[in-house]
């Protein structure tokens, strides 16, 4: 049976909806939909209720502060609310924590997603059946559990030594180099790639072997208000308005795909509604950039909407910098580091029709221009356990 997704009595239960992703798509449901929504979130240090507080008295939102490890508070959670849908967010995901500390990513990522899935299957046994033939549970991924793809750097390198290929393709031109597809192998390079990898395996496990009804969604790296400032783009927001170092690994070159976060929320809500059950959907931003560009992108909007001269942190710091790239340090690289990410998006745009509003040049500059409205959010979310060092370089 088809879910009713013009039932507007639809219950939406989100784990990790106090982080970045899960926020957005609380926002997006209670906002644009008329779904209820049961958000589960530990609060960690990467959870934070005040990216929800435009929602947080709606009567059709309900938060539980709860460990996805806690059976017990799961199960009760699942009676008291009963949800149609679970949307599976909850996830440790920084991967220069995973390097200097893994075991918080096995606990959260594998054990988590294990117990979770053991209580939403012993939930939707005992639905009714017409009820349990509507029930879905999305489980939400990355596509780092792919690995990494080759980089026009490796292809020029590669070329001068191969002489069946001609220099008609050796046009630096990403549609010219393969892509992550939902078929693509598994190769994990981080702990938290890995323990990822290990979550997407067990959920499809429990569709295969129990028949439970699930989906999953593997997405590209997402950028956009309420991120958390150790990620690349808000850490190079906030420690240029600060006048501190812009740090960049190895040369900078590394390439990611990057999807605007409330794109990535739409499509989160299309897929949980309307996807087939069983089935897997890759989700990504078509802006393929190296991480060099979204530095010097960021900086050259920074200098037009916050130029230096009227930056009074930089004067009292009597920096001597003209612009904001003047900041920029070359670091050595993590390890591990992958060098290339990029996802192919046509079965989710094929299938159920979404696309990316977002290019990168207007997200980034709606990202950016937050950030600068947005300055005591930032100082909120810090807790005093990150600072904007550097993690990930502990072997």
């Amino acid at each position: 049976m088809e879910l009713n997704i013009k039932n507007s009595t639809l219950k939406i239960l989100i784990t990790g909806g106090a982080g970045f992703i899960g926020s957005a798509v609380v926002r997006h449901l209670i906002n644009d939909t008329e779904y209820s929504v049961v958000n589960v979130d530990k609060l960690t240090y990467a959870g934070n209720l005040e990216s929800l507080k435009e929602v947080s008295q709606n009567e059709r939102y309900a938060f539980e502060q709860v460990d996805i490890c806690d059976a017990v508070e799961l199960n009760r959670i699942f009676n008291q609310h009963q949800p149609d849908i679970v949307m599976h967010l909850a996830a440790e995901s920084h991967v220069d924590r995973s390097i200097d500390g893994p075991s918080e990513f096995i606990q959260t990522n594998i054990v988590g997603t294990f117990t979770l899935l053991e209580q939403a299957r012993a939930y939707w046994n005992g639905l009714e059946a017409d009820k349990k033939s509507g029930f879905r549970f999305h489980h939400i991924s990355t596509d780092e559990v792919y690995g990494d793809l080759p980089h026009p750097d490796d292809v020029i390198a590669r070329s001068d030594n191969d002489a069946a290929i001609h220099n008609s393709e050796l046009k630096i031109n990403n549609s010219k180099l393969p892509l992550f597809t939902e078929t693509t192998a598994y190769a994990p390079s981080s702990p938290y790639s890995a323990s990822k990898a290990g979550s997407d395996h067990l959920v499809r496990a429990w569709q295969r072997t129990y028949g439970f009804p699930t989906l999953v969604t593997n997405c590209s790296n997402n950028y956009g208000p309420y991120h958390f400032p150790e990620k690349l783009i808000p850490l190079v927001i906030l420690n240029a308005l600060e006048g501190k170092p812009l740090p960049i690994y190895g040369k900078g070159n590394q390439i990611r795909d990057w999807l605007y976060v409330e794109d990535h929320a739409r499509a989160l809500v299309l897929v949980a509604l309307q996807g087939e059950v069983g089935q897997t959907y890759n989700l990504g931003g078509h802006n393929e950039k190296q991480n060099i560009e979204v530095v010097n992108m960021i900086c050259e909007i920074l200098d037009e909407l916050a130029p230096i001269e009227k930056n009074a942190t930089i004067k009292n710091l009597k920096l001597n910098i003209k612009n904001y790239k003047d900041l920029k340090v070359f670091v050595k690289d993590r390890p591990g580091h992958d060098m290339r990410y990029a996802i192919d998006a046509s079965k989710i745009q094929k299938e159920l029709g979404w696309m990316p509003l977002e290019t990168f040049e207007s997200g980034i500059r709606k990202t950016v221009q937050w950030y600068l409205n947005n300055r005591a959010w930032c100082k909120h979310v810090q807790d005093g356990s990150y600072q904007r060092e550097r993690l990930g370089s502990k072997l």
